[in-house]
């Protein structure tokens, strides 16, 4: 391969861009995450995006926001606007682990070096430019901003907080994916209307003085409880939460208005989703697939994890409580065309270092390419936010047999010796409520017994009913089916793989019981977790709504959460049962909790104390 000239990527400085023969700048963006020009890294996207719009484009990776704030005024004023965005994570998921320890590196950040990006860098940033060009406009994206984007549940900060544009004074912004509010957005732009008249693209929210709109104003959409009233009223802030993922699920969504103050939140309705050809438009940019030369030498860990993977669709209808990427890419399925896919797998057989494996060829979940609604008039009208939960609707489409076709066309191009699926399997769609059909049985086929890398990952997250209903997460039995499932292919093919299950401890509505009793599930199945992790809240999923205000927003019901460290180190400690310094605990513990006949099924008849 042919070295790229630094002309190849998007200006980092003003003297690339000078290089350009740029005499001004259209936008500037500004992120949390080093540039990595890929597809997967939102910054490299937008600003690819915003280029393919005919703009002059450049990006500051992870700016000093301490002392003199020079790489905030280095590129000067743009001509249009400033893009600010925390970076392809939450940053305080980022910085913290669920027991609030301060992390000691940074997977986005080269060589993983802790400390190049602030907590909150959206709120950070935005302030710093706003100070600096306060009659600049200044654009809000990325996941940070999009499930911040009304009142929500701060877990590092233990309390309510506003919408990010009260905290960050930006103009707009942006939720969800950026590519059709944006190309809108520059489109209107170019034609000559004012920035701050711009208040009706889908996809946007902004702030306004005055207040909410009664029910009988001609603008009226759905007004939720007003902030103040949330911080004095948990009930509040639940029903508000329900309002809010009813409507970004829905095909022909309300406007939402949420009074902060003397202000009012104005959340535009979504963009239906991405069609095919709009997607494509998305993935087949000049992206060079690498990170910027400034920073060779050095190694962006999260950029080495998915430099061979291939992203073919985006959107979830699963719904899972403590998940945010449908409130965020939405649980529609945008399937990009098999031709943009095959074109995006050719160009990654030519990139260095590529020795014919691709890491993975999935999204958001590994098999729900293509699938959609049979009757898209049932879709349009319907405000489940789950499609497989509590069971799989009869009005989806979860044929399998596209997904088939697309491996077997990928590992017939040249250079590909084999595709992995890394991605997470949805087994509740391959079973069908227990009883898969023969399209997605040759599914399971297919990918058992040649695409994966010795481990599969599933995630049943938990074993008992009341627990996994309260996750949106299929019962425990179809896990159980599925694991005979794939032990019998593998005994088919002489294959010997590992079923590797992920697991999560204190989410709302888990009792210690609970995890005493996945522990036996777990050492009935002869499983010894690996992949476990303690719930973090994080903004705009309805387990952080459940751990927040205690109620279920959907039914009020009052729900049990493990709220303090003690509490999650003891439901913790069960996915170690098998390793011996825990034992001693766990028997005390169920000893208080008065099951002695737990104790038997774990420890036999000799754990006794």
């Amino acid at each position: 391969m042919s070295v790229l000239k630094s002309d190849a990527w998007l200006p980092v400085t003003k003297k690339e861009a000078e290089a350009r023969g740029w005499d001004y700048i259209d936008v500037i963006l500004f992120s949390g995450d080093a540039y990595v020009d890929h597809p997967s890294f939102g910054a490299a996207v937008i600003g690819r995006i915003l280029e393919a719009e005919g703009l002059r484009v450049a990006i500051v990776p992870q700016p000093d926001w301490r002392g003199d704030h020079r790489d905030f005024t280095k590129m000067g004023r743009p001509r249009l606007f400033f893009g600010v965005s925390a970076g392809a994570m939450d940053s305080m998921i980022n910085h913290y682990t669920a027991n609030k320890r301060l992390r000691s590196d940074d997977a986005y950040t080269p060589d993983r070096r802790a400390g190049m990006r602030p907590d909150y860098p959206s709120i950070v940033y935005t302030r710093i430019l706003k100070e600096l060009y306060p009659d600049a406009p200044v654009v809000l994206g990325g996941i940070e901003a999009s499930m911040r984007r009304l009142t929500h549940y701060d877990y590092w900060q233990d309390c309510l907080k506003p919408g990010i544009l009260v905290d960050s004074g930006a103009d707009l912004l942006i939720y969800g994916m950026g590519e059709q509010p944006l190309r809108e957005l520059v489109g209107r732009l170019k034609a000559g209307e004012p920035f701050y008249n711009i208040k009706d693209i889908r996809q946007t929210a902004y702030l306004r003085t005055g207040q909410a709109p009664s029910v009988s104003e001609p603008e009226a959409g759905i007004t939720l409880f007003p902030h103040e009233e949330c911080l004095e009223d948990r009930i509040k802030q639940a029903r508000n939460f329900r309002r809010i993922e009813e409507e970004s699920n829905r095909h022909d969504a309300s406007r939402i208005f949420q009074a902060v103050g003397k202000h009012v939140i104005v959340v535009n309705p979504p963009f239906p989703p991405m069609t095919e050809a709009e997607i494509d438009a998305s993935f087949d940019l000049p992206y060079t697939r690498l990170p910027h030369p400034k920073y060779r030498g050095k190694e962006i860990a999260a950029y080495e994890m998915i430099k061979f993977s291939v992203n073919i669709h985006r959107g979830c209808f699963g719904g899972c409580a403590f998940c945010t990427i449908s409130a965020h890419q939405g649980k529609h399925i945008a399937s990009r065309s098999k031709d943009s896919i095959l074109k995006e797998v050719e160009a990654v057989t030519r990139m260095p270092g590529f020795k014919g494996y691709l890491s993975d060829l999935g999204g958001p979940s590994a098999n729900m390419y293509r699938m959609r609604g049979k009757d898209d008039n049932i879709c349009r009208k319907c405000r489940r936010p789950s499609c497989v939960s509590p069971v799989v609707c009869k009005n989806l489409n979860a044929d399998h047999t596209p997904l088939i076709d697309l491996y077997r066309e990928v590992d017939r191009i040249e250079g590909v010796k084999k595709s992995f699926i890394g991605s997470g399997v949805r087994y509740d769609l391959i079973l069908n409520g227990g009883t898969p059909d023969r399209a997605a049985l040759a599914y399971a086929g297919e990918l058992i017994a040649r695409h994966v890398s010795g481990r599969l990952k599933v995630a049943p997250e938990h074993t008992c009913p009341d627990v996994l209903k309260m996750m949106r997460k299929p019962p425990f039995s179809q896990f159980e089916q599925f694991r005979r499932l794939f032990e019998r292919i593998n005994k088919q093919e002489g294959l010997n793989q590992q079923l590797i299950p992920y697991f999560i401890s204190s989410h709302p509505g888990c009792t210690e019981t609970d995890m005493a009793c996945l522990a036996v599930a777990a050492k009935g199945l002869d499983f010894h977790p690996e992949q476990v992790q303690d719930f973090t809240p994080t903004p705009m999923t309805l387990a952080t709504e459940i751990y927040y205000t205690g109620y279920h927003p959907y039914s009020l019901e009052k729900v049990y959460t493990a709220r303090s460290k003690e509490e999650k180190l003891s439901q913790r400690q069960y996915f170690f049962w098998y390793k011996p310094e825990f034992r001693h605990s766990i028997i005390k513990s169920l000893q208080r909790l008065g099951r002695k006949d737990l104790i038997a099924k774990l420890f036999g008849k000799q754990g006794h104390e």
